[in-house]
């Protein structure tokens, strides 16, 4: 229940966001929208203002507003969006992966100003975990970890990657406190999530006050797109995870807190609005890169011809979101009998 709650939170806030941005545009650049649904399916709930229809719906996976001129036929009505210039409907396209970048940084806000602000990069310790094997040997929050088996160590990160290194381990650290050293021995457990090493510590948190905030933020945005680049420039390994390893990933982090999965939600976000850009037919991106054919050629292509172009993009789509499902399922051990 728990990691239906939270996909349903997640996947709730991304496609509301994502269609309200085409939503608002097209309606700022005098395009008719004719229907704005969240989710796919039969309608759970629906609504009708305005002359546009509103909609829930049962597959909370995606949603669509759906403008006047996207159906050739209707081409003749000066408010459709094929009857609009270019600039206009090239706003409308991104407006919703823009969206989505912009609900990513807003969330970081969100955490490093309001919540829980920013771990810092030092070695000392912020706060130890109950009933963990940190708490057990008498490390205490303010220590500051020098070693570990014999590797100095300066940097939080320095931590993670020799602790997680050794799962089930016994473990030397040498310490600071209150300017003497002293040298602790702990056994570190296993991570159910990734079998790494653990003994229950976590970093010092800074508050930061709102202009710090927003630059941090900005800066973990970077960091995520520039690991994004990479991915798609073949720098760094693709690793491809569809719907159902979305949700099974989901569940695990919610477990972990709200924090972490506003943390994950800011992650896949940024995803989206990436992917919803790459020049794929039926993607938002795909549509793009039609329209700046259009702008090169001082003509429109054949609305019909698009169209299949649209459709088959759309049925390679489903096919490689089935066969990434099955491989999740694979890999998450989730399939019966396995």
């Amino acid at each position: 229940m728990q990691t239906l709650i939270a996909s349903i939170f997640v996947f709730g806030i991304l496609i509301i966001v994502h269609e309200l941005g085409h939503y608002f545009v097209a309606r700022l650049t005098g395009i008719k929208v004719l229907e704005l649904a969240i989710g796919f399916g039969p309608k759970i709930l629906s609504w009708r203002k305005n002359d546009i229809d509103y909609s829930l719906r049962v597959v909370p996976l995606g949603g669509f507003c759906r403008m006047l001129g996207e159906n050739p036929d209707e081409d003749s009505d000066p408010d459709s969006f094929s009857r609009k210039p270019p600039l206009s409907r090239a706003l409308v396209l991104v407006a919703g992966a823009m969206m989505n970048l912009v609900l990513a940084v807003v969330v970081f806000f969100v955490i490093f100003f309001f919540l829980v602000g920013v771990p810092t990069d030092s070695s000392q310790i912020g706060y130890i975990v109950e009933e963990s094997p940190a708490e057990a040997v008498g490390l205490e929050s303010g220590d500051v970890i020098k070693s570990i088996d014999g590797t100095p160590v300066s940097k939080w990160d320095d931590v993670l990657t020799n602790i997680s290194a050794k799962p089930a381990q016994e473990i030397e650290l040498i310490i600071e406190r209150n300017d003497s050293k002293k040298q602790i021995y702990v056994v570190s457990e296993i991570s159910p999530e990734d079998n790494r090493g653990i003994i229950g510590i976590g970093p010092q948190i800074k508050k930061y006050s709102f202009i710090p905030s927003l630059q941090i933020s900005l800066e973990r945005f970077a960091l995520i797109i520039n690991s994004i680049y990479q991915v798609l420039t073949g720098q760094a390994p693709l690793d491809v995870t569809g719907p159902v390893g979305i949700v099974y990933v989901i569940g695990e982090v919610a477990q972990t807190g709200f924090v972490n999965l506003l943390m994950l939600t800011g992650l896949i976000s940024i995803s989206l609005g990436i992917m919803n850009l790459l020049p794929i037919p039926a993607l938002d991106g795909g549509r793009l890169f039609f329209l700046l054919v259009e702008v090169l050629r001082g003509k429109r292509i054949d609305p019909e011809k698009e169209g299949f172009i649209h459709f088959i993009g759309f049925a390679m789509l489903i096919i490689l979101i089935l066969f990434i499902t099955y491989q999740d399922l694979l890999r998450f051990d989730i399939l019966p009998g396995k």
